[in-house]
Order: C-alpha cells, then structure tokens, then sequence
C-alpha cells in the first residue's frame, strides 16, 4: 500500500556542534532554531535555506537548556558553569550573565509574558529570575536531589520541577508554597513539561517511562512504556494531540494522546537522543543527540485528522479503550507498550537539505552582568560545518522500514 500523508519526514540536518547536543528550541517567530551541546556553545540555526547559522560563545562549561523568549528578541541558556545567560539571537551575540546557584544549572525557561525565568539546579533548588532587572528572586528548596528540570504553567501561576528524588513538585507563584508532589515515579525525573492548555503535565524517567498527569484531579492518567532505555525529553505538539519523546535508545517516538498510543518510532540518530521540541506552530520539530547532530522533521503526521488515519488504516487500533486526557474524571491509568502492526509507511525518507550553512562565531568581548548596545562582540572566525547523512528507518508500531538519504 502506497505510504500516506501523515508520515513524519526528515527535512534538513544540521552539523555544527562539536559534542553531545542537549538541548533545542523553535523562534516564535518560525525563522530559527536554537541549540545547545556539551562543547560549550549556542547555535542559532536559520530556517531559511543557505542562511547563515551564529555560534554564540560565553559559557564555561556544558550548556544544559535552552529557550527563546515568548517574543523571541532574547535566548536564555543555562550551563554547568553555574550561571545563566540572555542572548540576543542576532549577528551582534550580546549577552548577559548572572548567577545565584551554587552548582551546575540544569534547566531555564521562561514565563509565558516573559519577565521571569525559572532555573533548575544540582543544589537541589528551584530558582526565579527577573529578567528585566536580571536578578535572582526568589528560591524553592523542598527538593532533596538535583533538580532536572523546572517550567512555568501556560498561565505563569504555577511551577513543576522534577528531580533525582523521583518527586514531581507542584508550586504555587504566588505563595511560594510546594502545593502538590507526586511521588508515583520509578526513578529519577529527567523532564517536566505542561501541556498547552495547562489542564495536565508529563514526565518522563529514567525508567524508560512516559507519564502524564491531570491536574484537575490529580491523578496519573497516561503511562507509556514504549522506550527500552532511559528517556531524556519530551514536547507537546501545540494540539495536545500528540507528544514526541527521545531516549538513550536512540529512537524518537511519537505518542497520539487522544487514541492512547505509540503511533511512529522514528530512527536517524546515531546515539542517544537527547533533546526533542516542537516548533510554536507544531509543523517541525527538532531532535539532538549523543552524536552531536541536529535533525529537522516534518510532522506530517498531523496534516489530517486521526479518524481519517483510522479510515485508511483500519488495522491500526487498540484492543482495550485508554484515558482520554478530556476526561475530567479519568478511568484506571492504563499502561501503554508497543503493538504488533503492519502500517505501510515511506521506504524512502527524503533528505531535502541544502548545502550545510556557514556558522559565524561570536565571542563575548566581555563578561559584564547585563546586556550593553554600545558593546557588541566582534566577529572572531568563519567556519564552515561538516557535512553528516544520517541512516533513517521509521517504525509505525514495530513494523520498520529503512533507508540512507544522500547528500544533494
């Protein structure tokens, strides 16, 4: 049977990082997508074919996180190095500077205005930021291991942070009160994340497993068990429909949350994946790895609705009725492990990418505490990346299909 629309689809790689890329995301503004690697830089990758990249360096030591602000004019990361740094994404590679925590920052993202960011730490803390002031503000300190993790609510009124002390914490902006912890994790929490409508969450662990919880009811309502190792990231689509996850099993897999099931694994990196994002749009999405690649997929997936997927592909159901997450009394959490199918997808994955694009280094000229117009850093080197084509297979419930793309 010939292959359908929704199947997900390489669209372009990049090579630039020199080291294990560990986190991504998308411009607001579609033009741009940002990354971070263990070699200690930032990539500003443009969309636009042949467009230049940036490599923005400042950072002492292994970048952990990365994320554009709502209005996408400013980049924070965060860094073993103990600090934090605003960015601007642009040829000038201003930055800023501050640091309040006393050991390597795992993760920083900011609220949904983007006036605050919040940090995750290995000194077991929580912190919240004043981006305008560029500032700590204030700390949250109930957990008992390092914190993996933290985001802001969609609405900017609650904080989830999760950690090495398998909790997921619930905090309250206002009163800085931890108002909800679950405990039901099978090993550390490696990320946390709210869902676009901000009704539920997901974590996902060191136990391979993919969790997501409602928040009106407080309880687990979606429990997958598709990886076979530890998985590292998930996303959201926009939708809420779908959620991607990437794993040391080196696979990424994509998860219909209406239907309750893995609906495609999808192969391409050469190690662990480390990081996956959706674009704002929910279009693209990005995954970086263990083997310093930063692979752009097409969500085709989503190009029609799931029933008319079910239409076609009739085969493709489950035996027993999963929680919807709509529910707003959800049913028993039911648990979800890969299933025996035969969906005919694309042998071919299209490589569609243009020649690698330059990267233009940026050094900070100094190491002030706050953004300075009057002092942009100078331009130190031109580099070109190294060209890279990945082998790419997809599995649609178990059933894999395999190619190697060529270069153009």
């Amino acid at each position: 049977m010939a292959s359908v629309l929704e199947d997900p689809t390489l669209e372009r790689h990049f090579a630039g990082h020199k080291d294990a890329v560990t986190c991504a995301d998308f411009n607001p503004n579609h033009k741009q997508l940002a990354t971070g690697s263990v070699d200690k830089t930032l990539l500003i990758w443009n969309l636009a074919l042949k467009a230049r990249a940036l490599r923005l360096v400042g950072h002492q030591d292994a970048i952990t996180g990365v994320q554009f602000s709502p209005s996408g004019t400013l980049v924070a990361s965060s860094s073993k190095d103990r600090t934090v740094r605003l960015w601007t994404p642009t040829m000038k590679g201003e930055s800023s500077a501050f640091k309040a925590h006393t050991a390597a920052v795992r993760s920083v993202a900011f609220c949904q205005h983007g006036h605050k960011l919040v940090t995750a730490s290995d000194d077991k803390s929580v912190k919240v930021w004043s981006v305008h002031h560029l500032c700590f503000v204030y700390s949250l300190n109930q957990h008992t291991n390092l914190v993996r993790c933290a985001r802001f609510s969609p609405d900017g009124r609650l904080i989830a942070s999760c950690g090495d002390d398998r909790t997921v914490r619930l905090w309250d902006t206002s009163t800085k009160h931890c108002i909800n912890c679950f405990t039901d994790c099978g090993g550390s929490v490696t990320f946390v994340d709210f869902n676009s409508s901000g009704t539920c969450i997901a974590t996902s662990g060191a136990d391979s497993s993919v969790k997501i919880w409602d928040l009106r009811t407080n309880k687990l309502i979606q429990h997958y068990q598709v990886h076979s190792a530890g998985v590292n990231s998930f996303s959201f689509h926009p939708s809420n429909n779908y959620l991607i996850s990437g794993s040391s099993d080196r696979t990424i897999k994509i998860m219909d949350l209406l239907e309750g099931r893995l609906i495609y694994t999808l192969h391409g990196h050469k190690g662990a994946v480390i990081t996956v994002a959706f674009s704002r749009a929910g279009g693209l999405f990005a995954s970086g790895g263990a083997d310093s690649q930063v692979l752009l997929w097409r969500t085709n997936f989503d190009s029609k609705s799931y029933q008319d997927v079910l239409q076609q592909h009739s085969w493709r159901s489950t035996p027993d009725p999963p929680p919807h997450l709509s529910d707003i009394h959800p049913r028993t959490p039911h648990l979800h492990h890969p299933q025996p199918g035969a969906i005919q997808i694309s042998p071919a994955v299209a490589d569609t990418r243009s020649t690698d694009p330059h990267v233009t280094v940026l050094g900070q000229a100094s190491h002030s505490n706050k953004l300075n117009p009057s002092a942009s850093c100078p331009l130190k080197e031109e580099e070109i990346v190294s060209s890279y084509t990945p082998s790419v297979k997809h599995d649609c419930n178990d059933c894999i299909h395999t190619s190697s793309t060529t270069s153009p």
